[in-house]
């Protein structure tokens, strides 16, 4: 069930959770989220939900000390409480990530909590917001609750904080059709680039691993690089616009968390609308209060090499995840230091820089051991005595297989054209072709093996 793409999900839990959601009176809601949210955990991550609860009530507890009224002059000795309580949460709150990180890594029996990332970085956001008097008004505990738990985005985000979702009263939560049908069409929309191209994609770069990267030709490397870059990208934008249409339906406002990132014009412009909300927290919450790019060119350096780092052992805490953080971090120092000015100048050549190394950094993601990539990166770039390919001719036929598929998932990356979609997504044609994508979506859903969303790893 905790699968979004799952039959029980689409047919059972969700249209029951949302009924009886809008059917409870309103100042009931929160709870009903919660529990419903505890419920739809549960049935994924088992005993795991314990820690889930534990980690709220505690959590819950330590923001009632930290909060004060904003405007409100504060003696030091409360400040000092404060600052105390602050430290003491954060520091429970980052352990039990890095325990579970770490213990994964030496143990293959020892699994990750399902979502433990996503939700443990919004109980750090929303101490912090407290402690910074942002949140003007302490939230009870089942708008906490409901805030830290809400089941679509649970396991996989957005980040959202706690002042986005409307929970302090800054948007109308009341019911409506077009919210309903707004949420059901993103929701819709989301499950067919999962289904259809992500899960598509997903077999090309498994027919390769197949192969073997020493077998394959350089143009199958190179496609193989392209099509992992649009099945992640679709994979997780398909999950985020599941996850904010889930929510629109109970009355949140929708949280973007893709902007067209294959239309940045630099690496940091893709970093900035890939994974938004993620991105948003280290600006917040680590970049800007190591210094940001106030203190110097070295510091900078730093501080980027620092957040990259720590994104790389977020997503995985391996040598291959923290390799791809590294890579980044100094292609973005790169950009901001030596070549800026040239992107700026010349944005044909910073997309260029963007459609190239991107899905260069993906192999180095997407391989878990330091002798793949190697290989890969030999196949890529034929100039290291790695000999010829097994198979000459494999670029023709992956390429007839999956060329529908590449081309869709091509076009829905201009930012024109997916405009175009949403702007017209009423029309009656719009809404027939939805309704044709939800039930292919189902029906590929219900006879192939259910492919669980990449980022339920994280």
């Amino acid at each position: 069930m905790v699968v979004f793409t799952s039959l029980e999900f689409i047919f059972r839990f969700l249209p029951v959770f949302v009924l009886l959601y809008w059917l409870t009176p309103e100042a009931y809601r929160m709870h009903v989220l919660f529990v419903g949210s505890l419920i739809f955990y549960a049935s994924g991550a088992g005993f795991y939900v314990l820690l889930l609860v534990a980690l709220t009530f505690f959590n819950y507890v330590m923001g009632r000390w930290i909060y004060v009224k904003p405007g409100r002059n504060i003696r030091k000795s409360r400040q000092d409480q404060r600052k105390g309580y602050l430290q003491a949460v954060l520091i429970t709150d980052l352990a039990v990530l890095v325990f579970f990180k770490v213990m994964s890594l030496f143990s293959e029996s020892f699994s990750i909590p399902l979502g433990l990332s996503f939700y443990l970085f919004k109980m750090v956001s929303y101490q912090i917001d407290l402690y910074r008097t942002d949140i003007a008004v302490m939230p009870g505990f089942a708008d906490t609750a409901a805030y830290f738990c809400m089941f679509p985005q649970l396991t996989q985000g957005p980040i959202m904080r706690y002042g986005q979702g409307g929970l302090d009263g800054s948007y109308d939560r009341r019911f409506s059709l077009k919210k309903l049908e707004d949420g059901l069409e993103f929701f819709v929309m989301g499950l067919g680039m999962k289904v259809l191209l992500a899960d598509r994609l997903a077999i090309l770069w498994n027919d390769i691993s197949k192969i073997g990267f020493d077998s394959i030709s350089t143009p199958l490397a190179w496609l193989g690089a392209y099509g992992y870059s649009l099945r992640l990208y679709f994979d997780f934008w398909g999950y985020s616009m599941m996850a904010a249409g889930a929510a629109m339906m109970l009355g949140f406002p929708r949280i973007v968390n893709f902007e067209h990132p294959y239309a940045a014009g630099s690496i940091s412009d893709f970093y900035r609308k890939w994974h938004m909300t993620l991105g948003s927290w280290f600006r917040d919450y680590v970049y800007i209060p190591l210094g940001g790019s106030r203190q110097g060119a070295l510091m900078t350096a730093r501080n980027l090499l620092i957040v990259w780092a720590l994104t790389g052992f977020w997503h995985g805490g391996t040598f291959g995840f923290l390799l791809w953080g590294l890579v980044l971090g100094l292609l973005i120092i790169w950009e901001k230091l030596a070549v800026r000015g040239i992107l700026e100048r010349l944005p044909l050549l910073g997309h260029l820089h963007v459609l190239v190394l991107i899905p260069l950094t993906w192999v180095i993601f997407a391989i878990p051991d330091l002798s793949g990539i190697a290989m890969y990166f030999a196949r890529l770039f034929p100039f290291f005595g790695m000999g010829e390919a097994a198979f000459s001719g494999d670029f023709i036929k992956y390429l007839a297989r999956y060329l529908p598929f590449l081309l869709v998932s091509v076009l829905l990356c201009v930012p024109g054209v997916y405009r175009l979609v949403i702007r017209h997504r009423r029309r009656w044609i719009s809404l027939l072709i939805l309704t044709v994508i939800f039930w292919v979506s189902v029906y590929m859903s219900a006879n192939a093996y259910l492919n669980p969303f990449m980022y339920f790893g994280f």
